[in-house]
């Protein structure tokens, strides 16, 4: 079997994240520590990456202190957990082929230490050297002990209820590990 192996790019690649609330939406990103994937026969075989749960930054508040306030909660027990959990991690366990560059995949996603198997859709553009994936996976947060304004959890939120689905929004940019080590010598 042909395989090739591709090393995430952390500086190209991103999270973008959307949670919602009875009231409205928020976003922002969130960076893409590394990861990797394995092709062969050009198809994907496995891969993970790692996401930098201390990243997290605010698109929609443009008020400064408000933004790094909304910051500082993400980062706290109340949702992430940031300074005892700093990665979140989602690893695939089984991708099936589609047709337009798509795939069926299955994976484990861990975040504050829980894991739990997920499916979606990846995307994967190979081009010689590089491989660009995106993907939209929806999370349920309950699922990962954050509890904050949960219904899950908490009665009488009223219009201060979260959802608990959020989406996540993945590009990851790879380069082909045997690129990488010829542009170093």
């Amino acid at each position: 079997m042909d395989t090739k192996s591709f090393i995430i790019d952390s500086q190209k690649s991103l999270a973008e994240w959307t949670g919602r609330k009875v009231t409205g939406a928020h976003n922002g990103t969130i960076g893409v520590k590394e990861g990797h994937f394995t092709f062969g026969n050009g198809n994907i075989l496995s891969g993970k990456f790692v996401i930098n749960t201390k990243s997290i930054t605010i698109l929609d508040i443009e008020e400064s202190e408000t933004n790094t306030q909304f910051a500082n909660h993400l980062a706290s027990d109340d949702f992430f957990n940031s300074d005892q959990y700093p990665e979140a991690v989602f690893e695939i366990t089984y991708a099936e082929p589609g047709d337009s560059n798509l795939y069926h995949v299955k994976g484990d996603l861990t975040i504050k230490g829980i894991t739990h198997s997920l499916e979606t859709t990846l995307q994967i553009v190979k081009k010689d050297n590089t491989a660009v994936l995106d993907a939209k996976i929806v999370i349920d947060r309950a699922k990962f002990n954050i509890r904050f304004r949960s219904a899950n959890f908490f009665t009488n939120l009223g219009d201060t209820l979260i959802y608990n689905n959020f989406d996540l929004n993945i590009h990851l940019v790879a380069e082909a590990a045997n690129s990488l080590i010829s542009l170093k010598i």
